[in-house]
C-alpha cells in the first residue's frame, strides 16, 4: 500500500479541532504526563511546554516525588504529582493508585520521557493501559518496552508508539540495519503486530497504521538530532490529541509542526546549535500559518 506524503496542503485538507472563541481550558483538553526521573527531570518539563504550545488547555505532570517541586516550579502552569520511586529511579506501580483519580477526566496521556528502570516502568505501564482506556494514549522512550511481553502482546484500545529506529530494532528483535534498510516495511509490521500507530522517527519518519495505511514525512534538518527534542515531539502530538485530534492526525501535523520548527530556528541559530526547549515558541506561529 503507497503512503501518502505528510505536505503543508495536505495539513491544510485536514484541519485540526479548535474550540469555540467562548471555550474555556477544559474544551481545550486536558492532559497528563508521565514522565521524568531524578536524573532527567528536564524531559517532562520539555514535553509539557510542547504540549501547551500546540493549543491544550490543562496540564497534569506526574513525576519523581524526588524531583516534582523543582518540576513545578520550572512548570507553574501545571498541577503536579509526585510518584513514589525505586531504587534505580523509576516509578513504583503503586503509583497508579495516585494517577486513578484521573482516569476519564483526561483527554489524552504521555508516558515514557526520561523514565529510568524498565522494568518498572512496564509493570507501571501495564497498570496504566486499562485504567485510561478512554483517553489517547502516546507512548514513548522506556515506555514502549511494555510491548515485549508477552511476546506477542498487542493493544486493546487506540495507542501511538514514537521510536527511532534504534528503539524500533530493539523492539521487533531486528538489528538497526534491517530497521533503516526499510523503515516503511518494519513500521508497518510492527503496527499489525501490535495493533498500534507506530511512528517510526528519522529523516524520513514514517506513520503506520494497523490497517496497513502509512504517511511518510521529510523535513527538518540535523539540527533537530539534539537531546530533548524528541521530548518536545511528543509533547507537541500530546498537545494536539488532548485538543480532540485522532491520534493519526496528531502525530502528522506533529511531526510536520516539529521539522518546520527546526527550519525556522535554523534560519535564526544556524543548522547546529539551536535548542530543544527553543522548538516549542515556534509551534503556535506555525499553527497560525497552516489553519486554513
Amino acid at each position: 500500500m503507497d503512503a501518502t506524503a505528510i505536505t503543508p496542503s495536505l495539513l491544510r485538507s485536514w484541519p485540526l479541532p479548535m474550540p469555540q472563541p467562548d471555550g474555556d481550558k477544559e474544551v481545550r483538553g486536558h492532559l497528563l504526563i508521565v514522565a521524568g526521573s531524578e536524573e532527567m527531570p528536564g524531559a517532562i518539563v520539555l514535553a509539557a511546554t510542547a504540549a501547551l504550545r500546540a493549543g491544550a488547555g490543562k496540564l497534569t505532570l506526574a513525576t519523581g516525588a524526588s524531583v516534582a517541586a523543582q518540576v513545578a516550579i520550572a512548570m507553574p502552569e501545571a498541577r503536579v504529582i509526585g510518584l513514589d520511586e525505586t531504587a534505580l529511579g523509576g516509578f513504583r506501580h503503586e503509583a497508579r493508585h495516585q494517577l486513578a483519580p484521573l482516569a476519564g477526566k483526561v483527554d489524552a496521556v504521555l508516558v515514557g520521557p526520561g523514565m529510568c528502570d524498565t522494568a518498572a516502568c512496564c509493570e507501571l505501564m501495564r497498570h496504566l493501559l486499562p485504567l485510561f482506556a478512554g483517553s489517547r494514549l502516546i507512548l514513548d522512550a522506556c515506555a514502549m518496552q511494555v510491548v515485549r511481553q508477552p511476546p506477542q502482546f498487542h493493544f486493546e484500545q487506540p495507542v501511538l508508539l514514537t521510536p527511532h529506529a534504534g528503539e524500533l530494532a530493539q523492539l521487533m528483535g531486528l538489528s538497526k540495519d534491517a530497521v533503516l534498510a526499510d523503515p516503511q516495511a518494519c513500521a508497518v509490521e510492527a503496527a499489525r503486530r501490535w495493533h498500534a500507530i507506530v511512528a517510526l522517527k528519522g529523516a524520513l519518519t514514517v506513520i503506520a497504521m494497523p490497517d496497513g495505511s502509512s504517511w511518510t514525512h521529510a523535513g527538518g534538518n540535523i539540527g533537530l538530532a539534539i537531546s530533548g527534542s524528541g521530548d518536545t515531539l511528543a509533547g507537541i502530538i500530546t498537545g494536539l490529541a488532548a485538543r480532540g485530534a485522532p491520534l493519526e492526525q496528531a502525530c502528522a501535523w506533529g511531526i510536520a509542526l516539529h521539522a518546520l520548527a527546526g527550519e525556522q530556528l535554523a534560519l535564526r541559530f544556524g543548522i547546529l546549535g539551536y535548542l530543544a526547549r527553543e522548538i516549542p515558541a515556534e509551534i503556535p506561529a506555525l499553527l497560525r500559518n497552516l489553519t486554513p
